[in-house]
């Protein structure tokens, strides 16, 4: 029998299974007593090894208890439960043991095992993603209703003040009604600021994100010209993709200008440092879905650091960490990236502040 044809029951299994390539979890299909049938790309990656040498071990050897898994894989194919949960670590070659939850399921097929592995470290970061998405969109809810239940009375209170302005000859009673046509001037600027992300219509066009970085550096040395140095580590092999420019340009200027702000005494002391850093980031998972490739986009500022009590709420409306801010700055900034399938998230300690944009690519 030649190679090939000793290889066609391993190529069916695989084609049977390829649908798990998909997936962002670590997938095995495994026999009961242990033997690999197929490993999923995903599982490929973390042992860093390819899935013909995964294909055909056996799988509990890969864990630091290979026992426990062998009791599962024994209970399955025996049809004691359909599916079996715990924790262990999965040992790789050249790294540290990974922290996995592990799921044992039945299928149809007697022989036919699916042992699914959770990183812990993912699973957090996926929920942590999950909350972020669905707390954008909450956001988005509250800002367009809040608005516009705003937006309404507002124009009635500023026609009134000039309708009394007009009647009143006192002039102390002329500069209250000026007062109150500038408030009510004030918070339709607000409300047009929070609208505004919704109104725009999207001008999609080709994307350098390093012009886009140049364009957000040259505004920024423009506005703080003394004690912050800017540097830049760019990637020069990520490609274009399709996006708005304008609304990329405006997420990283909020994000560089909030960090400047945060910057401001180190700037008197002369060493503030700011820097944009561009990377490819491969076979990554964020907003629920699988990327091939993605592109890495981080500010780095050396301040100092998110305020504890507002860390997990900087991305709300009307959170600001700096007496006289808006609040609105990183909301619209997260709005923008996530209408281009993006997220932002944040990594911060004193003296060290990372602010990520993920963005997928072609």
């Amino acid at each position: 029998m030649n190679a090939q044809a000793a290889d066609l029951p391993g190529a069916i299994v695989r084609g049977r299974f390829a649908a798990l390539d998909m997936l962002a979890t670590l997938v095995a299909v495994v026999r009961s007593n242990g033997e690999v049938l197929f490993a999923n790309s995903a599982l490929e990656d973390a042992l860093g090894t390819s899935r013909r040498t995964i294909e055909g071990s056996y799988f509990p050897a890969l864990f630091t208890e290979p026992g426990s898994l062998q009791h599962a894989l024994t209970g399955a194919g025996s049809n004691d439960f359909a599916a079996l949960r715990y924790d262990d670590w999965l040992v790789r070659q050249g790294h540290d043991p990974l922290p996995v939850h592990v799921i044992v399921t039945q299928t149809e097929q007697t022989q036919e095992i699916v042992v699914e592995l959770l990183p812990l470290e993912q699973q957090a970061r996926q929920e942590r993603e999950e909350r972020l998405i669905d707390q954008a969109e909450a956001n988005k809810e509250l800002i367009r209703n809040l608005a516009h239940e705003i937006k309404n009375p507002l124009g009635g209170i500023r026609g009134a003040a000039q309708l009394l302005q007009m009647e009143v000859d006192s002039r102390e009673l002329t500069e209250y009604t000026q007062v109150i046509i500038h408030e009510a001037d004030r918070l339709q600027t607000l409300v047009d600021r929070l609208l505004a992300p919704h109104r725009r219509a999207r001008v999609v066009g080709d994307v350098n994100i390093h012009e886009v970085c140049e364009r957000v550096r040259s505004l920024i040395q423009a506005e703080f010209p003394r004690g912050l140095k800017v540097e830049r580590e760019y990637d020069v092999s990520i490609p274009e993709f399709r996006g708005d420019r304008e609304q990329l340009i405006q997420a990283l200027l909020n994000i560089a200008h909030n960090a400047c702000q945060a910057l401001s005494e180190r700037m008197t002391q002369g060493d503030a440092e700011l820097m944009f850093r561009t990377v490819i980031a491969r076979q990554v998972t964020f907003g629920k879905k699988r990327y091939r490739l993605a592109l890495e986009l981080h500010v780095i500022d050396n301040g100092p650091g998110v305020p504890e009590a507002i860390k997990d709420r900087i991305f709300f409306p009307l959170v600001s960490g700096r007496e006289g801010g808006s609040g609105l700055g990183l909301t619209l900034a997260q709005t923008f990236v996530q209408q281009h399938d993006g997220l932002i998230e944040c990594d911060s300690t004193p003296g060290r502040t990372d602010f990520k944009i993920l963005l997928p690519l072609p």
